[in-house]
């Protein structure tokens, strides 16, 4: 049994998307594999962007204290989101900023810097309208690419596995079936 956190990052919670689905689906079938999940919803949680250093060294807001007390207790952390204009949507990348600071998720000193959050893995899961092969192929993943390497392995956090969806908002509902069946089996499997 592992304990899950699962990270929402949709920015609009003014209706149900894609995002919301796969991200129900991974939990009802992870908490049947006997696996205890949490979810962090970031557009409900109050993200704000940093603007200044001096913000992002001073006090911790407390959406981004209850989301670091989430991480340090999960073992695997499961990140949704949709791909727009190439990369995550920027409330995410809010919140990461607010929540992965220097002190919870890496420190820095004379020997460099040091993750913090060793022993955790990830699964990203991106949806987009495009093929996922043109994302994969001729875009090369570029952000998701960026997010693994920049932000969660530079964390500790490994393996870190990928989800892509494509054509989401395409008409033919055998794809969103298949893709929900996917994240299914990986919620159960916890991977």
């Amino acid at each position: 049994m592992k304990r899950i956190l699962i990270v929402q990052g949709h920015p609009d919670n003014s209706r149900q998307h894609f995002c919301h689905a796969l991200a129900q689906s991974y939990e009802l079938a992870a908490a049947e594999a006997g696996h205890q999940v949490d979810v962090v919803d970031v557009p409900a949680s109050g993200a704000a962007c940093l603007r200044s250093r001096a913000e992002w060294e001073g006090s911790l807001p407390e959406y981004a204290a209850e989301a670091q007390r989430a991480i340090a207790a999960a073992d695997h952390i499961v990140f949704i989101y949709p791909l727009w204009l190439g990369s995550m949507p920027a409330l995410l990348k809010a919140w990461l900023e607010q929540v992965f600071r220097e002190g919870f998720a890496f420190t820095t000193g004379k020997r460099g810097w040091r993750p913090r959050l060793k022993g955790k893995s990830a699964r990203v899961i991106v949806t987009m309208g495009m093929p996922a092969f043109a994302y994969k192929w001729f875009f090369l993943a570029h952000s998701l690419r960026s997010f693994e390497r920049n932000i969660l392995k530079f964390c500790g956090i490994r393996p870190v596995r990928w989800s892509v969806f494509g054509m989401v908002e395409d008409s033919n509902p055998g794809r969103r079936g298949k893709y929900l069946a996917e994240t299914a089996r990986n919620g159960a499997a916890a991977r």
